[in-house]
């Protein structure tokens, strides 16, 4: 009989744990000390020029600084301070032929000449940061936005001028509709006079600088209505798409943060973020600028498929709330690009979505018309994902490509001149962060095919939609970057116990060339209990769910062992993978606990990342219930696999994982003995918008699900033993939350819990002795609890 793969990969794990050697004992002191003593990972990497060399930072150890280091012929060396004026940065732009490329450094733009290496400096201080860089339609000018200005570089004349000043201000020209100045202009043949002397002049004045080179633009105004939030350049230097919101808008009132150790003595306050459904996100609107006309059109969205249908039309009904009357509000693009010319500037892109996050479009416009040309609409009756959503266009300037996840998973999609689109990548895996070569033949990505937890570089074949994996590094990929020939690869990769590295390979395939290995003697040389990766069987989601074990290396027959059970933050997030965790503070403790008795187990429950969409959006409206169910299995299948004690069993996690630790102990009182919940959300009505409304809409069109998916609502269910630990100047999770929870838990006379506040700690804790006394507490709840 053939057992599942994930059976196979169990039984491979626990042998190879079972065979290494034992495990080197870790102290919690050690396990939370400053991370410097693991050996810094390396952070951004780049490629030389001229693709020889690699460059990367890393933080020095004792230090907050960044040092450049050079990895060249085998060797890694420090760079030196005179040198940094000869460096590369990580974004670079380059030209057609790739003989070319832009790159901005400390916040300056300079070109470098990839066939001799000359490196030419574009700006100085400009004063406003420099954004969207690209090269114009004929390559000889380098065009850029700083502020709301675009400016031109002409190579051949070394001149930097203004292409378009954009002001979000009434023109000074424009004159409103007056009766009695109409008046006076048609009875005193004067004034009439002077007026169209005036005119002549103005316009001949125009006509003058825009048949001059060497002139200075004139200001495009665009009303004092609005402010100007992004702006996007053809290359061939016609057209101007803007992006805009109106002025003033209202996101809601805020509150006040206070911070009782401070360097003055006294006590201050900042202001916090805005609350879920204070106000909707500002809407946003697009115009299309005609530079040579300087014509300027509103770009609707009537066009777009279903932006009249409210999806939330039937919850609104059932609260007696107004009907939605006209289009819902739409903002423009995700974070990264949102709006995409072709090289030639003859085809611009656009992503949109709607603020209730149930829909996003791409579409082309009709630049002579200015209007919208829908091209590919991805809908979602729960939330779009604000990940994998990269798209622009390929070298033939009329084929379009995208990501999407209308089969579930995120995969690459071309569109045609012609309108025929094609799947160049599909299956039970995801495709995410996208490069294509120079000749639109080829693009990498990041996949992971083999199993949800292994990531690799894959490359697929626009001419057949071939798909291979490139790299070969364990499944620990973390991302890549080409180099400037594209013919070979710069990765990040990592394992459970190995930070941020980097190697180089052949973009083909091939063996890896390992550069890098920062990690210290001291961490090198201990022995660490592996995790052992496992499917649980689901009872209610479906497919597996994937987890990591760590048990002690040695299991006595027939006894009983606490367990104890790890959630992750974020709720988006994967943690299940065979690479380096964030959580690897967490990792540490978690050896500790196996070496001293404990099985513990993490999960990647559903609405983590790298599973689908349907695996994403199982919380909709139900936050704190899926995942729930899934870590009873989890507890389950620890119970029945793993010796473990269904009587004594622990849960600890920190933001998402804190708020599961909650409605652990909260919802399944009965299972979960014990819980630590660090900086957790327990009403999700104080949490941000932009992450809530996706998943819970707002409070006043869905309090259901605010009620059924905030813990504070059970708190009358505690029978465990329960300590919350949180940062008092959280600006992410408010301290409030952890405050809130607990005056409900006095008022209802509730034992056995305690806070901890952390008077200078935010949501992700810095300080050492923070990080010690929140984990020594943890340590001492399981150990009074769990053992008895």
């Amino acid at each position: 009989m053939r057992l599942p793969a994930f059976t196979v990969l169990a039984a491979l794990m626990a042998a190879f744990s079972s065979a290494s050697a034992a495990p080197t004992p870790i102290t919690l002191d050690q396990a939370m000390a400053n991370p410097d003593w693991i050996g810094n990972p390396v952070e951004a990497a780049w490629w030389s020029w001229d693709g020889k060399d690699v460059f990367y930072k890393q933080k020095r150890a004792g230090s907050p600084v960044r040092d450049t280091w050079e990895a060249a012929g085998g060797k890694l060396r420090q760079v030196t301070d005179a040198e940094l004026a000869r460096l590369d940065s990580a974004a670079m732009v380059y030209n057609r032929a790739r003989t070319r490329a832009i790159m901005l450094r400390n916040g300056d733009l300079f070109e470098r000449d990839l066939k001799n290496g000359a490196l030419v400096q574009i700006t100085r201080a400009l004063g406003s940061p420099i954004r969207a860089v690209q090269y114009s339609k004929d390559e000889k000018s380098v065009q850029f936005r700083a502020g709301d200005e675009w400016y031109g570089w002409d190579r051949a004349e070394r001149v930097t001028g203004p292409l378009a000043i954009l002001r979000a201000a009434k023109d000074p020209q424009a004159i409103d509709p007056d009766a009695q100045r109409d008046l006076q202009l048609r009875l005193i043949a004067t004034l009439k006079r002077q007026k169209d002397e005036r005119d002549a002049l103005r316009m001949r004045a125009e006509d003058e600088r825009r048949a001059d080179p060497t002139r200075a633009r004139e200001p495009i105004y665009l009303g004092d209505k609005l402010t100007v939030l992004d702006s996007h350049l053809s290359p061939d230097g016609r057209w101007l798409l803007v992006v805009t919101a109106p002025k003033g808008y209202d996101k809601g009132r805020v509150g006040k943060m206070p911070r009782y150790v401070t360097e003055s003595g006294y006590e201050e306050t900042s202001d916090e973020r805005t609350r879920v459904g204070r106000n909707d996100p500002v809407p946003h609107a697009l115009k299309l600028v005609d530079l040579v006309t300087r014509q300027i059109k509103d770009v609707s969205f009537d066009v777009l498929p279903g932006i009249a249908t409210d999806p939330l039309a039937q919850l609104r009904a059932e609260r007696k709330l107004p009907a939605l009357k006209g289009n819902r509000p739409v903002q423009v693009g995700f974070e990264g690009e949102s709006i995409v010319w072709s090289r030639d500037g003859s085809n611009v892109a656009v992503m949109l979505r709607a603020i209730d996050n149930k829909d996003r479009w791409i579409a082309t416009v009709d630049l002579p018309q200015g209007a919208l040309k829908p091209v590919h609409r991805l809908t979602d009756p729960a939330w779009i994902n604000f990940d994998n959503n990269d798209f622009g266009w390929l070298p033939d300037n009329g084929t379009l490509w995208y990501l999407s996840e209308e089969t579930g998973y995120s995969h690459l999609y071309t569109r045609g001149a012609d309108g025929r689109t094609r799947a160049l990548t599909q299956g039970n895996w995801e495709a995410s962060d996208v490069a294509w070569s120079a000749d639109g033949q080829t693009a990498w990505m990041m996949c992971n095919r083999k199993t949800p937890i292994a990531y690799e570089v894959c490359a697929v074949s626009a001419r057949d939609a071939g798909v291979r994996e490139v790299t070969s590094l364990d499944g620990g990929v973390e991302d890549f970057r080409l180099s400037p020939d594209q013919k070979k690869l710069l990765v990040h990769y990592s394992s459970a116990y190995l930070p941020q590295q980097i190697a180089t390979l052949s973009s083909s395939g091939g063996a890896a060339a390992r550069l890098t290995d920062t990690r210290t003697p001291d961490y090198k040389a201990r022995e660490w209990i592996q995790p052992q990766f496992v499917a649980v069987p689901s009872t209610h989601g479906g497919a597996p769910i994937w987890a990591k074990v760590y048990r002690p290396a040695q299991m006595e027959p027939g006894k009983k062992y606490p367990v104890v059970m790890f959630v992750h933050g974020a709720g988006y997030l994967q943690d299940v993978s065979q690479r380096w965790s964030i959580y690897f503070r967490e990792q540490m403790f978690n050896n500790m606990l196996a070496q001293k008795g404990y099985v513990v187990m993490a999960m990647d429950y559903r609405a983590s990342k790298g599973y689908g969409a349907k695996w994403r959006t199982a919380i909709y409206r139900q936050m704190g219930h899926p995942e729930l169910d899934d870590y009873l299995d989890g507890v389950n299948w620890m119970v029945a696999n793993q010796q473990g004690d269904a009587a004594n069993v622990g849960v600890y996690g920190g933001s998402y994982g804190g708020f599961m630790t909650l409605m652990g102990l909260l919802r399944a009182p009965d299972v979960f003995k014990s819980g630590a919940a660090l900086r957790p959300v327990s009403d999700w009505s104080t949490y941000n918008h932009e992450y809530t409304a996706n998943i819970l809409n707002t409070p006043e069109l869905d309090p259901e699900a605010y009620k059924v998916s905030s813990p504070i609502e059970y708190a009358q269910n505690l029978k465990g033993n329960l300590l919350i630990a949180h940062g008092m100047v959280d600006d992410n999770v408010f301290f409030q939350d952890s405050v809130r929870m607990s005056q409900r838990l006095i008022e209802l006379k509730k034992d056995h819990w305690e806070l901890a506040p952390y008077p200078m700690e935010r949501h992700a804790f810095v300080q050492p002795e923070s990080w010690y006394d929140e984990y020594r507490r943890i340590w001492q709840l399981f150990e009074r609890t769990l053992k008895q």
